[in-house]
């Protein structure tokens, strides 16, 4: 095997990822403090074409060097809007008939290995703060809470690593 060089990868311009179809999820950041956080969930969401990204509360906003440093340019070509309450934007999305999904651990949280998505239904996953997690107003008004399962000693895993998880779950289910 030999692996590919950049230009072999047959990536798009961030023009065209602009223009091009996008999955149904949008990620809504709730309160996330890590800037490098911040910008790895940009680069996921390039990666998985991701509708767009609410950035709510203390989250910071492109641009920053901080951000830039893990985002590496995909500030540029995912959507994005900054909004002071999370709860706004999720009673928003409900009304626009946007699934609400809260990644949490919580009483009768479903598993991610068991979460069925329905392809036609647009999703938003809301991922929280690194200490406290997912403000539970957001849980409340969420349709469903996801938790991925853990087998370690930790409580729970990176936020931007529970972004890929998720992301990642939910390509799968859905696309292939």
């Amino acid at each position: 095997m030999r692996k590919l060089k950049n230009e072999e990868l047959d990536r798009l311009s961030v023009e065209e990822f602009k223009s091009a179809e996008k999955s149904n999820l949008i990620l809504i950041l709730d309160n996330i403090r890590s800037l490098n956080n911040i910008g790895s969930v940009f680069r996921t969401a390039d990666a998985f074409r991701i509708r767009h990204i609410y950035l709510c509360g203390i989250t910071a906003k492109p641009p920053h060097r901080d951000i830039q440093k893990t985002a590496l340019g995909s500030t540029d070509s995912v959507g994005w809007t900054y909004a002071e309450d999370t709860l706004e934007i999720v009673t928003q999305l409900k009304k626009d008939g946007v699934k609400v999904i809260s990644i949490e651990q919580a009483e009768d949280s479903t598993m991610l290995q068991d979460f069925k998505f329905n392809p036609s239904d647009s999703y938003a996953m809301v991922f929280g703060h690194e200490v406290k997690g997912v403000q539970q107003e957001v849980i409340n008004e969420s349709d469903a809470v996801i938790e991925i399962p853990q087998f370690g000693t930790k409580h729970s895993v990176n936020i931007s690593v529970s972004t890929g998880i998720c992301c990642w779950a939910y390509y799968e289910k859905v696309y292939l």
